[in-house]
């Protein structure tokens, strides 16, 4: 049974008036993990049976058991069969240390500055403008509720008049900020405040921001391998020396990062949901990263992409959330959950970022368009945010089930699907006789599009596959392209054609078609 003091903080977060948007599940769910984040409920501690919880509380046992279920997915309890709930081992926090940061050096020199030119060898990210199947990250937009949104971006233009029309603050409006961190406080646990929250146009444009601010020219960084290739683009471009970390069923690998000698500035995570392997970043792994980033006073850059769409429970608790030592930058998107051309992003920073990284932005773009900004805002204010991520939620769900039905009814002999828990593409190991480079090329010369996992890969050593968005094409637009598809590995492997290396460097889901 909890002490008296535990059962009261337990009491006081639950009824506390700023958490009472929560389910009532959750709120004690949030307060069970404070006490296990604080140290009042140390490692191998139990905790009560779920009926004398439920008693204390005054709530409903099926409450207590939601809440339990929760803990244990995210890796703070462990559940014995006929012993109880008891907190997991994980690693302690370390206290907080002094910030430092460091200007960013100019490598110019004649000509094209040695950034230009990392710019323009990385050839930029480059977004298709008309997706065909199979171009990942990409979302649905064909059931976006465009007239609601047309009347509230109306009302907003009736209210505001050509003050909207003007200049906006560079760090995002107001309404929308406050509607962010109502957000990701809510369905991430995040620890956002509005004054803590940077609107931006992209997460891309949140990634450049931080290879601007916090790194010099030939700081170290670690960051996921394989990766996110906008990520590495972007801290290469800065000058930054990338230094790859495996990724393995649990995340990132951060035993290498505890133990490296190097003295990096940042690591960058996909922790939620790894792109592109779909793995979820442990609990203890989590801790350990804020405790050496804590310790070393670097920083934690969390790229949230695509967290709206989790299809097996929930998804975990995002880092900057357990991070009480404000080492974590938190960036998150509406161009996954929305529609690539709403262009807003955002980062919720440390406090002491939040001036810098308002400067800097304000010498990209100066701030975000405020007639869209505050639209968003209404949007989210209204509840049709959520209402609408739950509704593609559900259809996203079936178009990937679909998906891994049609590859192992056409394409079972080339490829083993990977079903992830979440997200809007689907990874995939080739099996057969086919090659990675031969399968790309393929696919593009029947139309269809499908992205290597090699190049995503530091030395291109990966292993050999592939990733297939789905989220943006309807049920008979998947089968007509999975056909096509498997016509066209099993001409490539007749004919014997194609034997393009499997590690090339034209396996570049950007260049040209």
């Amino acid at each position: 049974m909890f002490k008296h003091s535990q059962l009261k903080s337990v009491h006081v977060w639950i009824s506390h008036p700023a958490h009472a948007a929560m389910p009532l599940h959750a709120r004690i769910q949030r307060a069970i993990r404070q006490l296990i984040l604080d140290g009042a409920l140390g490692p191998g501690k139990p905790l009560p049976a779920s009926r004398a919880l439920a008693k204390s509380l005054e709530v409903s046992r099926d409450t207590i058991e939601a809440a339990y279920r929760q803990l244990h997915a995210e890796g703070f309890i462990e559940r014995r069969i006929g012993s109880g709930s008891f907190v997991a081992e994980m690693r302690e926090f370390a206290p907080d240390r002094q910030r430092k940061t460091r200007a960013l050096v100019d490598a110019s020199t004649s000509g094209l500055s040695r950034r230009g030119n990392a710019i323009l060898r990385s050839g930029g990210v480059r977004e298709m403008l008309l997706p065909r199947p199979f171009a990942h990250g990409v979302p649905d937009t064909r059931h976006f509720p465009l007239a609601l949104w047309a009347r509230l971006e109306r009302q907003i233009l009736k209210e505001t008049g050509a003050q909207a029309l003007l200049h906006g603050d560079p760090q995002g409006a107001e309404p929308l900020r406050c509607a962010i961190a109502d957000y990701v406080n809510l369905e991430r646990g995040a620890r956002a405040t509005a004054d803590r929250v940077l609107v931006l146009t992209s997460a891309q444009q949140a990634m450049t921001l931080c290879a601007t601010v916090l790194l010099d020219p030939s700081d170290q960084i670690f960051i996921e391998d394989p990766a996110y290739y906008g990520a590495r683009k972007a801290f290469e471009a800065a000058g930054a020396e990338c230094s790859p970390v495996r990724v393995d069923a649990q995340g990132i690998l951060t035993d290498f990062i505890l133990t490296s000698p190097e003295r990096a500035k940042a690591v960058f995570l996909t922790p939620s949901h790894q792109f592109p392997t779909g793995a979820t970043l442990a609990l203890d792994r989590r801790l350990a990263l804020i405790e050496w980033a804590a310790q070393n006073q670097t920083w934690i850059i969390e790229d949230d992409y695509d967290s709206e769409f989790h299809y097996v429970g929930k998804p975990m608790a995002c880092v900057q959330g357990l991070d009480r030592n404000d080492r974590t930058i938190y960036i998150g998107t509406f161009t996954k959950s929305l529609f690539p051309g709403l262009r807003i992003g955002y980062a919720i920073l440390p406090p002491q970022l939040v001036r810098p990284m308002t400067a800097a932005r304000t010498l990209l773009d100066g701030h975000t368009a405020s007639i869209a900004q505050l639209t968003l805002a209404r949007f989210m204010e209204g509840g049709h945010f959520g209402a609408y991520v739950r509704t593609m939620r559900g259809v996203y769900a079936e178009r990937l089930a679909l998906l891994t039905q049609l590859i192992r009814q056409h394409l079972s002999e080339f490829i083993e699907p990977q079903v992830p828990s979440g997200g809007l593409q689907l990874p995939c190991l080739l099996t057969g006789s086919i090659s990675e480079q031969e399968a790309v090329d393929a696919g593009r010369r029947v139309g269809v599009d499908i992205l290597g996992l090699s190049a995503l890969h530091a030395a291109n050593d990966g292993e050999a596959g592939f990733l297939m968005g789905f989220a943006a094409y309807a049920p008979a637009e998947l089968e007509a392209a999975v056909v096509k598809l498997a016509a066209a590995f099993k001409a490539a492997t007749q004919s014997g054609s194609s034997h393009g290396q499997q590690r090339s460097a034209s396996n570049d889901p950007h260049r040209p078609h």
